[in-house]
């Protein structure tokens, strides 16, 4: 079948061949975002929220068994099959994008789909629209291989998928393309524009065929403009919600940074973030029959966006929600960031404006107002995507009075996140797994290109390995997942150690043996570094500088190849 529509495309014009395409990768994306949608929405349905309908000791039981045993369960996926699976999925995109041209694996989207509904449906405190992120791109890939492209050649596919499944997720496909546009490909004017926008309102239309105008949580319209109390409260409400984001980004990332380092299997610790998220969601439950800490919380956020909810209960649901997603997430679980980050912000502005409320009394759509202030401006501080924070907002309710308020929350919350934390959330997270995404922009013709310092190219923050004794290379192998490492002595490249030399040499019990090391300036251009990389047995070449000749960097052919391609574009 897939052979089939290959060679039919291929008699189509270029022009209308990349159109139909595009057009599919929408359809792919947006479907298997609602299939996820519709899934964690039945399953938490049938399990939560059936329970709460029960007595408090069947629900405590109930609910214990469900999310212990779904987060088990999802941890074990993980474990098993693909680790890669774990999280939000954005950073791994975003690797998959500039490292690997876009190609994406098929048990990235298998493993990601049933661990992430069990996850997220059994009440683990995460989100769908990453993860929902993730699957469209990576079923977008696979089709694109289907399509007969190569593996070295789906970008393309991989941007349209992701803006189709955040335009599914929200129905917001404004939103959704400048989202793929400013995080994912990092560049609001790229020449993937036309792509990404074509393949994001195909994703909303299929969202909106299947489950309506807004599937995400009910956000009603304030019906006025802001007032001067609410252009006074903003810059306090987006400051407050900022640093709700700021804390929910260092406490997750202290946590997942800990146990890193950790010897525990994957699966007890997802299991360990889902048994804390229950403890957590049920007292809240038991004390206020509100269930906001399972799930999404998308409920109990409606309800605070309806102006029904006091905000005392704002204010438990804020403090629990925090510390259950830092925990869940920290630990490894199958879901994202973007549900529980417009949670904190949503409940940060009901609080607050139940408080201004006790000072000057407010109208609903004042509070409905200061509530979706809080939701970007949380939004925007974790992901440092402000234009798409705005966008999520708008086009969710359609008043063009609240973007002056939207932008001037925008501003305060990226003045404070940006102060507390340079990286955004996915950046953060790449850091902590030390992957490096250089966006490189090389000249316009191949011989300038080739006289192209390596540089320009170059990782200047290699894994180095200095000590290869027993206890040494154990450590080194445990901790970083590359497949080569520069040996250091004295400062100097003494050879090149690959994991499978340094695994042997410990089943062994003997030194490693190292393969040469090759070595350039950071001013030899590329086109010499190409020869050596073909010399090198190991495909590496050591960036040497100073008197001494000491390390500070690495090329591979990896990296020359991934720069090739983007020149080629």
């Amino acid at each position: 079948m897939m052979d089939f529509l290959a060679r039919s495309l291929e008699r189509l014009p270029s022009q209308t061949r990349g159109i139909v395409k595009t057009a599919a990768y929408g359809l792919a994306g947006g479907g298997i975002a609602t299939a996820f949608h519709v899934g964690i929405g039945l399953f938490f349905d049938h399990t939560i929220r059936a329970l709460e309908a029960t007595s408090i000791g069947w629900f405590l039981a109930g609910s214990f068994v469900t999310v212990a045993g779904t987060s088990a369960i999802s941890g074990w996926l993980l474990n098993a099959y693909c680790p890669q699976a774990a999280g939000s999925g954005i950073p791994q995109v975003k690797v998959a994008f500039w490292k690997d041209m876009g190609f994406i694996p098929w048990r990235v989207v298998w493993v990601k789909f049933v661990g992430g509904l069990l996850s997220i449906g059994g009440g683990a405190s995460l989100g769908r629209e990453g993860p929902s992120v993730q699957l469209a791109a990576g079923l977008s890939s696979g089709l694109a291989g289907s399509f007969g492209e190569p593996k070295h050649n789906r970008r393309l596919a991989t941007a349209a998928g992701s803006a189709a499944g955040l335009a599914a997720a929200f129905n917001t496909p404004l939103a959704a393309a400048t989202f793929a546009l400013e995080e994912i490909i990092g560049d609001l004017n790229s020449r993937l524009l036309g792509g990404v926008l074509l393949a994001s309102v195909v994703g909303a239309l299929v969202v909106h065929g299947f489950l309506g105008s807004q599937p995400s949580f009910t956000l009603h319209r304030s019906g006025m403009p802001p007032t001067l109390w609410v252009y006074g409260a903003t810059p306090i409400v987006a400051a407050v919600s900022a640093l709700a984001g700021v804390l929910f980004q260092k406490w997750s990332l202290s946590v997942r940074s800990y146990f890193q380092r950790s010897r525990v299997p994957h699966w007890i610790l997802v299991t360990a973030g889902g048994i804390m998220v229950w403890i957590l969601g049920a007292a809240v439950f038991v004390v206020t029959k509100h269930d906001g800490v399972f799930g999404l919380g998308y409920r109990d956020l409606s309800i605070a966006l309806d102006a029904n909810m006091a905000w005392k209960i704002a204010l438990v649901l804020l403090l629990a929600k925090l510390a259950a997603t830092s925990v869940c997430y920290g630990l490894g679980g199958c879901g994202g960031i973007f549900a529980p980050t417009l949670f904190f912000g949503g409940m940060c502005g009901t609080c607050l404006a139940g408080l201004f409320g006790l000072l000057h009394p407010l109208s609903t759509p004042d509070q409905v107002t200061i509530a979706v202030v809080g939701m970007s401006a949380c939004l925007g501080a974790v992901v440092r995507a402000p234009v798409t924070s705005i966008l999520i907002v708008f086009e969710m309710t359609h008043e063009f009075a609240m973007v002056p308020v939207l932008i001037l929350g925008a501003l305060v919350s990226q003045a404070i996140s940006r102060r507390f934390d340079r990286h955004s959330f996915y950046d953060a997270l790449l850091a902590q797994d030390q992957q490096d995404i250089e966006r490189i922009a090389p000249p316009r013709d191949l011989r300038s290109w080739q006289q192209t310092p390596v540089s320009r190219i170059a990782n200047f923050r290699p894994v180095v390995a200095e000590d290869l004794s027993a206890t040494g290379l154990r450590r080194l192998l445990e901790a970083h997942p590359q497949e080569r490492f520069p040996v250091i002595r004295e400062g100097r490249v003494t050879g090149i150690l690959t994991r499978d030399e340094g695994q042997a040499a410990l089943r062994e019990n003997r030194a490693p043996m190292l393969e040469p090391a090759f070595s350039c300036r950071r001013e030899t251009s590329i086109h010499d570094v190409q020869t050596k990389l073909i010399e090198s047995p190991s495909h590496m070449v050591a960036v040497i500088g100073g008197a001494d000749e000491h390390l500070i960097g690495i090329v591979t052919l990896h990296d020359i190849v991934r720069a090739e391609m983007n020149f080629s574009e």
